[in-house]
């Protein structure tokens, strides 16, 4: 859904009136009655609305949602509000994600990146895992700006793309950043797909999951368990994968799950056990979900 607050102060300023746009600007009833009812308009009659009322297009609507607790990540990373969800999820995720795939930095040397662009790097942290921690900021924005998107192949390799750029990684002629892997990998002595299965097990895997009716809490963790298995990239499976939980918890109005590094052995337990016991990491993601709900609680955010 769309708010058109920008757009009605723009008319409200101006002494227009919404109908008057249908003769200035040639756009039918049919749109007008889009504004009215939130629907999205394309970016070409949102560019005539703008020149015609003399604005940047991207301040005549906002996208809202029913999603308590997306709206409040959209709104406050919109406001750059510190000290909220926003800022904490971002802390506290990208620290986690990363240090349980080995980054080396500290959760406040995390902090002091995403709060000041800095960093206080005295202990030999090597560039990639400065890099790779500004990367999965931005990757969390993606997520939120894209969370209601149907999830696609496209999402997957954009957010790899995200956090692999301008890595040591991809000045490998063999890495594809932002495509599937061409190397056959091996993780903790398990075979995943070959580079050659890796498309066709992804697009069943998207399928599958795609064409189910009502999204689950146990449906997003049998789809991170399943996407780690086939293991699709060189490298950053992991993170990426995190990822994508969380853009589809946001999506189906779950609530998010922050995997702590602390509990990273029995996440891996869980993920390696995965076709012959489902509850370990299962119940790891509940864990993980719990985190989150301290978090809110902490920030007086109902759930």
């Amino acid at each position: 859904m769309v708010s058109y607050e920008g757009l009605y102060e723009q008319l409200r300023n101006k002494g227009i009136k919404k109908t008057d746009l249908t003769q200035a600007i040639g756009i039918s009833s049919r749109t007008i009655a889009k504004i009215a009812k939130g629907e999205k308009l394309s970016e070409n009659t949102l560019r005539r609305i703008a020149e015609y009322l003399h604005c940047e297009s991207d301040i005549l609507w906002k996208e809202k949602t029913d999603n308590a607790i997306l709206q409040l990540l959209r709104d406050e990373k919109e406001a750059k509000i510190s000290g909220g969800l926003y800022h904490e999820l971002q802390v506290r995720m990208t620290y986690n994600s990363n240090h349980i795939e080995g980054s080396r930095l500290t959760e406040d040397q995390t902090r002091l990146i995403f709060e000041t662009n800095t960093i206080d790097a005295g202990d030999g942290i090597p560039v990639d895992d400065i890099l790779e921690t500004v990367h999965h900021f931005r990757a969390i924005d993606y997520v939120i700006d894209a969370a209601e998107e149907e999830l696609s192949e496209k999402i997957i390799k954009h957010l790899h793309f995200i956090l692999k750029h301008d890595t040591k990684d991809s000045t490998l002629n063999w890495f594809a950043v932002g495509e599937y892997k061409r190397r056959a990998n091996v993780v903790g002595g398990r075979e995943t797909a070959t580079p050659r299965e890796v498309p066709a097990k992804m697009n069943a895997l998207l399928a599958a999951y795609n064409a189910k009716t009502e999204i689950t809490f146990n449906d997003i963790v049998t789809f991170h368990a399943e996407f780690e298995h086939i293991h699709p990239f060189q490298d950053g499976n992991g993170r990426v994968g995190r990822l994508i939980a969380l853009k589809e918890c946001l999506h189906h109005n779950i609530i998010p799950f922050i995997i702590e590094d602390s509990k990273k052995h029995f996440y891996y337990r869980g993920l390696s056990e995965w076709k012959n016991e489902k509850g370990w990491l299962t119940d790891t993601c509940l864990d993980g979900q719990d985190a989150f709900i301290r978090l809110l609680d902490m920030l007086d955010i109902q759930h």
